[in-house]
């Protein structure tokens, strides 16, 4: 590719010819504002925010869609261009509620952050505002259309990157909205809830609906025993809540946060994985040694198991029958644990931190109950701890590192949060149990990284192994369409539903368009779990002493009778839009 010499602001720089000069310009140490724009997702230069003078060029132009050219001439600092950004932006906040104190996104709002910087100190155009309507009725998302800047970010994001396209632009002119068809509810439409559109979002147009008061309710009342466990991505993310840099790893400090706050038990979610490990890598084994149905596509990204019920109901079969680690921990809880411990399973309130805004629907599927109580009773996003957090007036960082509560420990299980993770550690089992030997190389690097479609074949005891990791559903289709057409063969698939895994799950803290610009939060957030996969002692799922205990105490074995109806489930083709009485 070749590289073209342009000048912005005085600064030479050269850049490859594929450029627009928004990106020239970060090249050159120049931010030039911007609101629409999400790199290689919302370019469209929408918000008009972004706009240059060209030397030669009659009008101001976006910088987000105009590309470079050899010897171009560009200011972006001139006192026409701040009165234009400016009017701009007061005509967006004209339209927009204002009630900022009181918002999800206060003090993390890109739009708030920008009238900050480009000093609004009043709405010269007041008028007429959008009737508001907050949609509800899910039990993930939150849609307020007063909150809405009409940027379309999460529209592409939905319709491009997850190909799911639930979200629109509806009407015309100034009764024009982002919305599901006919304006429906995101209860009502073929939503997955992967909350990918909510960290597209600049604003609180979406955000998740908060359990924060139902936990603290719950930690409250002395008749309740209160445990939480937490996913692995968590511990990789929550510290962005506190100031720190992407990526930082905060595993102890959280447990030490969470136990201040009120907890009866702190309790790992890697168990749960590796507990899924075990009867995942032995459900392989046994649909590909008894001619079972395969390829066998994993289940613990709910998600991406919503997608399948509305879109590719025809491998619903190839699912695996296990539960997400979240709802196995909550059902062990309320038996081996209960047990254990002597406590009523019906005294035992579960909360699940989650980097994911679908696990809130997962946990309210009428089929994850057991015997009528319900595997998991309130979930909260790594935002929503953030949160909790900052209300128990803790100053996180200052805080000594603590433990997880030992009676339930995780090993090789928190690579679950990277894409690859579940593959590799599903590997590191079969492998062993295939070889009939304890490897030493476990480090399946095939199946790390962020490329949208990973294949490996892996030879394990004499069999070949075909398999496949993919993330983002709306890779998943490209994966999917393939095998459906014949053009694949696999044993088994890993289908996260967000791109990344669950380390940028809609339930993890927000990262501005600008800072996505600068660094990719899936690499630097991926980089934390690896580094605490290699400082734990034990690395394999089937090693762990304390679910060796679980299997010999309780479970018997893997894939047996308590163990399904404990640890199993199933599931259900979903209408699109269903036609109701």
């Amino acid at each position: 590719m070749t590289n073209v010499s342009l000048t912005i602001d005085g600064i030479k720089v050269e850049v490859p010819s594929c450029y627009t000069v928004l990106e020239a310009a970060r090249e050159a140490g120049v931010d030039i504002p911007s609101l629409c724009y999400l790199k290689s997702i919302n370019e469209v230069g929408a918000c008009r925010i972004c706009m240059v003078e060209v030397e030669g060029s009659r009008n101001i132009q976006a910088s987000c869609v105009l590309p470079v050219a050899e010897g171009m001439s560009v200011k972006t600092n001139t006192k026409s261009l701040r009165d234009v950004r400016k009017a701009t932006l007061e005509l967006i906040l004209s339209n927009h509620n204002r009630e900022c104190l009181t918002c999800a996104r206060n003090k993390n709002c890109e739009l708030q952050s920008l009238a900050e910087e480009l000093n609004v100190d009043k709405i010269t155009y007041e008028g007429a505002k959008t009737e508001p309507q907050i949609d509800l009725k899910s039990d993930s998302i939150i849609r307020d259309n007063s909150k809405c800047i009409l940027c379309g970010r999460c529209v592409n994001m939905c319709k491009d990157v997850q190909e799911i396209g639930i979200l629109d632009f509806t009407n015309r002119g100034f009764e024009t909205e982002v919305a599901p068809a006919f304006n429906k509810s995101m209860a009502d439409v073929p939503c997955i809830y992967c909350g990918q559109c909510i960290v597209a979002c600049p604003v609180a147009a979406l955000r998740e609906k908060e359990d924060i008061e139902k936990v603290w309710d719950a930690i409250d009342n002395k008749d309740l025993h209160v445990v939480v466990q937490t996913a692995p991505a968590v511990r990789a993310a929550l510290g962005e809540e506190m100031g720190l840099p992407i990526g930082t790893r905060v595993t102890g400090k959280m447990v030490t946060a969470l136990k201040r706050m009120g907890f009866d038990k702190v309790f790992d979610t890697n168990f749960a994985a590796d507990l899924t490990i075990m009867e995942e890598g032995h459900e392989l084994l046994d649909r590909i040694q008894n001619n079972g149905v395969l390829p066998m596509i994993t289940s613990c990204s709910p998600g991406w198991v919503r997608f399948c019920e509305f879109n590719y109901p025809e491998f619903l079969e190839n699912l695996s029958s296990c539960k997400s680690p979240q709802q196995m921990m909550g059902a062990i809880l309320k038996s081996y644990y209960a047990e254990k411990n002597d406590i009523d399973p019906k005294k035992i309130f579960v909360v699940s931190v989650m980097p994911c805004t679908s696990k809130k629907t997962e946990a309210t599927r009428p089929e994850l109950n057991v015997d009528g109580l319900r595997d998991i009773d309130a979930v909260i996003t790594t935002r929503e701890l953030g949160k909790m957090i900052k209300q128990a007036r803790i100053d996180f960082n200052k805080l000594e590192d603590n433990s997880f509560d030992d009676d339930l420990c995780g090993t090789a299980g928190v690579i679950f949060g990277v894409t690859g993770g579940v593959m590799e550690a599903a590997l590191r089992t079969v492998a062993d149990v295939l070889e009939d030997k304890d490897l030493e190389e476990i480090d399946y690097n095939q199946v790390r990284g962020i490329k949208e479609i990973k294949e490996a074949e892996v030879t394990l005891g004499g069999k070949t192994i075909k398999i496949a990791v993919v993330h983002g559903t709306g890779n998943a289709v490209k994966l999917l369409d393939m095998v459906k057409a014949g053009e694949k063969d696999y044993h088994f698939i890993e289908i996260m539903g967000c791109s990344g895994g669950c380390v940028t799950g809609g339930g993890q803290p927000h990262v501005s368009a600008k800072d996505k610009m600068d660094v990719d939060v899936r690499v630097e957030r991926a980089k934390a779990l690896y580094e605490e996969d290699r400082l734990t002692e034990v690395r394999k799922s089937h090693k762990n002493e304390a679910i060796l205990k679980l299997y010999k105490e309780y479970l018997e074995k893997p894939n047996s009778h308590k163990a399904h109806k404990l640890l199993h489930t199933h599931y259900n083709k979903k209408e699109k839009y269903p036609i109701k009485n």
